[in-house]
């Protein structure tokens, strides 16, 4: 696969190249942008400067100011609303087709997706962590990038900003911005219409309507409604998952009293009652490369002697073993009863006032939004009943932002000094629940884990704590002449076990996180024009962050603080030490325990933080930029929402408090947050635009400290900033025993890995070329292509914090590796042919898009059980359209060739096991862990009737 990517990506420059000069001389007209059409494309009240550029010109507001896409010395993609269309891009996710250098995943929740820009992002579905890609739609900050994951409505267009964005106005990122532009309302009556039919019993219905109320006000109404089954089958509660049921509205005024005066107001609601989001074991066959990953059961005719021994587990509880070697089939393992039913709804109102004082100009934006979710879920995706959220709406997040932007902007100096200077303002308010509680089957199961690694030749599944009678009796030391294995300590082993399978719908009665984060920064972004063809852009940055942060917790899990007491003082013991360990951490998994019932804690943090840009561009003639960049970006640090990461199981709360849990939560509190990740970045680039035919190139290298990583090791989600030693770490930062299994790490490997005082460093860099091309040859004919090389990796000495400390155990792959959800190389095209069909007035459409990726692994931990090869994907639109295009009708398909690939692959939640040498693979990190994936969408596809007036 690596080398066809090869191959395509020599091919795509060749192409670019060669076909320059062909462009210039061609005589064909040139076709206007759809994204360029001065009525779509000014934004922000700019229309004078929109009105300015040639129709041709894509216009973009990547820079505070509406400027022509060709002018701008920043890497960004423009996409337009017909190639939006084309694609079926209805949310964020799909983006991915035409913009090669992003890529949008979503997992266990589509409250947190993930995009990822260069092979940067955050990863998973914790909500303390913000987006290092920041999502704005109509200039305003939405709080989580997977707030995105919405209908969008009439859209304008998408611009995708590469690199850190941390100068001007909205949101800090660290990797990128997109920034999505609605249609505004116009003075002109007119009206839309689109039904779609497709398959899953597929229906989106849109319709929007935009017109003048006054000479001075013009209004736009859009609505969307689609429902859709969803593509896994849940066989054993008769209903499907990840399906459709969506509302979407959004209404807007355009007062423009003078030609100077221009205030938009937008309010807008989103509605969700969806299921979401299953997962299936991964197969041994979905990548053969990586060989037999999720071992087959074996017969206990020897006790377990060889194969996964929770595999032998799940199957003894329920679990059908086809599950575990299904490929790419959709059937999924739930628990009767269970549910991943889920409720969303997202409003807002925004207003947007442009104010031209002749000379200077005048933006104010200012929004409020109140975003609310709530998702149940068979947390791990098994038949087994094992952990659950239940659908009772508590486990919920609840986002509620007000935000202020106020930018002025004009010229100086007999227009040689192009100012801007402003400042943003945030308040958000997060309130959390959380209700994860253990299956009713948790019990058994973690007994019987315990007992058929271990304790392999008494294992009974049947019987209490999963003992045979004989194996009680042995332990016990009641059988004559055969001593106890414990000695003395036989009962209280046999008491441990007993308790630990007592746990039955046990755990958090609600957990409560709240957060309020207040952000201030004040900007300025200058262009100074050296001369004609000579610009210097300098932009600084001031940004003020602070976080109040709280929890309470609720818990009805007595067995954790039985198990606790009983088996403490045998964690010194050689004898019993492994064994009381294991049996105290999966009585206390996650630190679910009755200890902790009405605990609270809280902690507060602050930051301050310069952030900036200054580039140098210079134009040698007038359709060629070229320009050097530099720009420091920052994303603020935060609080992990995981109570599992204040300590590790095996002692209590109060060990650390003087006998109080809550002294003892509360001086654990720190262990919750994570420092700011910064990135310095420098790139180069070259923009060549004429006619039928653009060319852009840009080399980049970024180097970000504290890179925020976040990662769930089969029991808890880790948040740990990632840095890197200059010195050599002599292997401690990838010593194979951090790959021992939760709960029992190898307490030796957590002192190793320790980089020397003044010698950390960044710990990610991102280096790489981007390439996209236009070509314009004739009116009817356009065509796209793009390509990203990223070499995005960890360093080779890995440490964790800026202090230098160790990494956490469970990353000792990561060191020198590309990171997760980056391939190395992707490759996109896209093609659109709308011939007129005679002189009817009628024409046609034939439009194509591929992506083709390399390679990557879809785990933040870097398993290479989780790796997924290379693939493409291919979308495809034919249709007919009427005079004007008044009307059409298109036949469409997306992911035409049913290619099959995960998302995101992950530890299965418990799963893991034992950790004697009988049961580790020695082949990879991970031993017996077993894993699942979330899907990507197979193929769809349908038809849709289109018009307008």
């Amino acid at each position: 696969m690596r080398k066809t990517l090869l191959l395509a990506a020599s091919g795509l420059a060749a192409m670019a190249l060669s076909t320059a000069a062909a462009a210039q001389n061609t005589a064909a007209p040139t076709a206007p942008s759809p994204a360029s059409a001065t009525d779509q494309a000014a934004v922000d009240g700019q229309t004078d400067d929109a009105d300015a550029a040639a129709s041709s010109d894509i216009v973009v507001t990547a820079q505070g100011r509406a400027q022509v896409l060709a002018d701008v010395p920043v890497a960004i993609s423009a996409v337009s609303a017909e190639t939006l269309q084309n694609s079926g891009a209805n949310d964020i996710r799909q983006l991915n087709q035409v913009a090669p250098s992003l890529l949008v995943t979503s997992t266990g929740s589509e409250a947190n997706g993930s995009p990822r820009i260069r092979g940067i992002g955050t990863v998973g579905d914790n909500p303390g962590l913000e987006s290092s890609v920041v999502v704005l739609i109509d200039g305003v900050y939405r709080s989580r990038a997977g707030i995105g994951l919405n209908e969008l409505g009439e859209i304008d267009r998408v611009e995708v900003l590469r690199g850190p964005q941390g100068t001007l106005g909205g949101r800090n990122s660290s990797a990128g911005l997109l920034s999505i532009v609605s249609k505004k309302p116009a003075f002109t009556f007119g009206a839309n219409g689109e039904v779609t039919y497709g398959n899953y019993d597929f229906w989106r219905l849109a319709a929007g309507v935009t017109g003048p109320i006054t000479e001075n006000v013009a209004f736009r109404l859009d609505g969307v409604y689609v429902k859709r089954d969803g593509f896994y089958n849940d066989r054993v509660n008769d209903t499907t998952v990840n399906d459709r049921d969506r509302f979407f509205g959004r209404a807007q005024l355009l007062f423009e009293p003078t030609d100077d005066i221009s205030f938009r107001l937008i309010g807008d609601y989103t509605k969700r009652d969806e299921s979401c989001c299953a997962a299936t074991y991964v197969s041994s066959s979905m990548n053969e490369a990586i060989g037999n990953l999720n071992n087959p059961a074996t017969p206990l005719a020897t006790g377990l002697a060889g194969g996964n021994n929770i595999i032998n587990v799940l199957r003894d509880l329920g679990q059908d073993l086809g599950a575990f070697n299904q490929k790419y089939s959709r059937d999924i393992s739930v628990t009767p009863g269970r549910s991943y039913g889920g409720d969303m709804q997202d409003w807002g109102v925004s207003g947007q006032l442009d104010w031209d004082f002749g000379g200077v100009k005048l933006t104010s934006i200012t929004a409020y939004r109140d975003y609310y979710n709530t998702q149940a879920g068979d947390v791990d995706y098994g038949t087994v009943d094992i952990l659950y959220n239940a659908d009772d709406g508590n486990n919920r997040r609840q986002f509620r932002t007000f935000t202020q932007e106020l930018r002025l902007n004009g010229t100086a100096f007999d227009d040689k000094l192009d100012w801007l200077v402003g400042g943003f303002y945030m308040d958000e308010k997060f309130r959390g629940k959380s209700n994860l509680r253990f299956g009713s089957q948790y019990g058994r199961f973690a007994a019987c884990r315990v007992v058929s690694g271990s304790l392999a030749t008494l294992y009974s599944p049947t019987t209490p704590g999963c003992i045979s009678p004989t194996g009680r009796a042995v332990i016990a030391g009641l059988v004559p002449g055969v001593p106890s294995p414990f000695g003395a300590a036989g009962g209280t082993v046999l008491a441990a076990f007993d308790t630990l399978e007592s746990i039955s719908d046990r755990g958090s009665t609600i957990d409560r996180y709240n957060q309020n984060s207040r952000s201030f920064a004040a900007f300025t972004h200058n262009i100074i024009h050296v001369t004609d063809t000579i610009d210097l852009t300098l932009g600084l940055r001031y940004t003020n962050e602070r976080k109040r942060f709280s929890a309470t917790f609720g818990n009805d899990n007595a067995a954790c603080v039985a198990n606790q007491q009983r088996l403490t003082p045998f964690l010194t013991n050689p004898g019993l030490a492994a064994l009381a360990g294991g049996l105290i951490g999966l009585s206390c998994q996650g630190n679910s325990t009755l200890e902790l019932n009405g605990v609270g804690i809280s902690d507060t943090r602050s930051e301050d933080e310069f952030t900036g840009t200054a580039v140098a561009s210079w134009k040698p003639i007038d359709d060629l930029l070229v320009y050097g960049s530099y720009s420091r970006g920052y994303k603020a640090g935060g609080f992990n929402f995981d109570r599992s990461a204040l300590k590790a199981p095996t002692l209590s709360f109060a060990s650390f408090g003087g006998g109080s849990a809550q002294a003892g939560a509360q001086a654990l509190v720190g262990n919750l947050q994570f420092d700011a990740e910064t990135v310095n970045a420098f790139e180069i680039g070259a923009k060549y635009a004429t006619g039928p035919f653009s060319l852009s190139v840009a080399a980049f290298r970024q180097d970000f400290s504290n890179f925020q990583l976040n990662t769930f090791d089969g029991t808890v989600f880790i948040v740990e900033n990632v840095n890197g030693c200059s010195s050599s770490l002599n292997g401690g930062d990838r010593d194979q025993n951090k790959f021992a299994a939760a709960p029992n790490f190898n307490a030796g490997a957590v002192a190793s890995g320790q980089c020397p005082n003044g010698d950390v460093g960044h710990g990610v860099r991102s280096q790489g070329v981007e390439l996209e091309a236009t070509l314009v040859p004739i009116r009817d004919f356009r065509f796209t292509a793009g390509l990203t090389y990223a070499d995005t990796k960890f360093r080779d000495q890995l440490v964790g914090d800026a202090s230098g400390a160790p990494l956490n155990q469970a990353l000792g792959k990561l060191p020198g590796q590309q990171l997760s959800l980056a391939p190395e190389i992707v490759v996109t095209t896209s093609a659109a042919w709308t011939p007129d069909l005679g002189s009817s007035g009628l024409s046609a459409l034939f439009y194509v898009d591929s992506r083709l990726s390399g390679d990557y692994n879809t785990g933040s931990d870097l398993f290479p059980q989780k790796a997924q090869d290379g693939f493409a994907l291919v979308n495809a639109r034919v249709g007919i359209r009427g005079p004007d295009q008044r009307w059409a009708v298109e036949f469409w398909a997306q992911n035409v060739f049913n290619q099959d690939y995960a998302q995101v692959a992950f530890n299965s939640p418990f799963q893991e096991g034992a950790v004697s040498a009988a049961f580790q693979d020695p082949q990879y990190p991970g031993g017996r862990q077993i894993f699942s994936n979330f899907l990507a969408e197979p193929r769809t596809y349908g038809v849709t009737l289109r018009g307008r007036f």
